[in-house]
């Protein structure tokens, strides 16, 4: 019979992390500010192993609060670019300014790049901390109430705590729940731009110093300023996950997507269409899928989940937040609770309702951004 282990008990619980993402690296943060050992597997071989995409916003009642529980919020801001905070709406057909939004007064929403962000967390951890190169290929719970982390090299090793931290194809989610991503019928195809100001300026003009958007029915086009002159733009379009098969488009051909794109934002003003002709980086093609929402699960001793492992939503401005938040509070819980599963389930009793309520309201993020009908 299970029985709940305390948390100050003579032997420290072993917890593991799985995905050195940004919640997973928040929740280790916080675990060592409290003086708590934790082990973080990752898949990738290195901290440099892929980019790590663009820029974030980070809110003050979510990413910011996480990051001041960590003890690395002035770290943020010295790094973070407030003026990124910037929104320009720009009409399709002759690019002029429909919608302007300026950088919040108090700061509230800074951007950071996410390379720049996740290299602040894991160099805030102890040597040591993340171990690269170590796939995990599952988890079972045990009777006991622990947790056996299973590798893809085929070894094992058990804990009293794994956190699922391993993002929209989590390998840690099943022990809890039998959901599955699903397509959510927009994809982005992504290309980028390196020193706008000199090389790109009509581009860096209708971007600004945030983001640039200008949508159509079913399509639309996103610009955002990186930092050191990088802009990542996206093509976002609602069509069916196979949408190249169907237009006999291979991916690998970069001209050929050139053309097809073209072709689709006929009608588009010539200097949004360039974005489509200019860029300094090829065109990658990323479907977006989200879970069901709402994602809910029975807990189950000995494992839970965090950030998109537990939630997947567009990529709105809410996902990262939302991840980094649930580390902290999932740390929070596992240093002031008096044992592990209380810790677990109070964790759980928040962050599942908060999930809710964000996928609802990211949905229709993703709607407003891609419009399906005329408004």
């Amino acid at each position: 019979m299970h029985s709940d282990r305390p948390l100050h008990a003579a032997r420290a619980p072993r917890i593991a992390i799985v995905g050195a993402g940004l919640g997973g690296l928040t929740c280790a943060r916080v675990l060592q500010q409290h003086g708590r050992s934790v082990t973080v597997f990752e898949r990738e071989a290195s901290a440099d192993a892929r980019p790590q995409g663009g820029t974030l916003d980070l809110h003050v009642d979510t990413g910011q609060a996480a990051l001041a529980a960590a003890g690395l919020l002035d770290r943020f801001h010295a790094l973070a670019r407030p003026e990124g905070d910037e929104w320009r709406v720009l009409d399709f057909a002759d690019a002029t300014l429909v919608a302007q939004q300026g950088p919040s007064a108090d700061g509230a929403r800074p951007e950071i790049d996410r390379g720049h962000l996740r290299a602040l967390l894991l160099d805030s951890l102890t040597a040591g901390s993340v171990v690269w190169d170590r796939a995990v290929s599952g988890v079972t719970p045990r009777a006991d109430g622990t947790c056996r982390l299973l590798f893809g090299d085929g070894t094992a090793e058990d804990f009293d705590l794994v956190i699922g931290a391993d993002g929209a194809w989590s390998r840690v989610r099943p022990a809890l729940s039998n959901a599955v991503p699903g397509y959510t019928g927009v994809t982005f195809v992504e290309t980028g731009f390196d020193h706008c100001d000199s090389c790109h300026p009509d581009l860096a003009r209708l971007v600004g110093n945030g983001s640039m958007l200008a949508k159509g029915v079913g399509r639309s086009l996103v610009a955002q300023r990186n930092s050191n002159g990088h802009i990542r733009a996206y093509v976002a379009l609602r069509v069916p996950q196979d949408w190249h098969l169907a237009a006999g488009v291979d991916l690998g051909d970069q001209r050929a997507v050139r053309t097809h794109l073209l072709g689709m934002f006929d009608g588009w003003d010539e200097s949004l269409r360039d974005i489509l002709r200019t860029g300094d980086h090829g065109f990658t093609n990323r479907a977006l899928f989200v879970l069901p929402a709402p994602h809910t699960w029975e807990h189950v001793p000995g494992v839970t989940l965090l950030g998109d492992a537990a939630h997947l939503m567009p990529p709105v401005g809410l996902g990262a937040n939302l991840a980094m938040l649930d580390g902290a509070d999932l740390a929070h819980a596992l240093v002031t609770e008096s044992g592990l599963d209380d810790a677990v389930r109070a964790y759980e009793s928040v962050m599942l309702p908060r999930s809710i309520e964000a996928a609802t309201g990211s949905a229709r993020g993703l709607d407003h951004l891609v419009p399906a009908t005329a408004s």
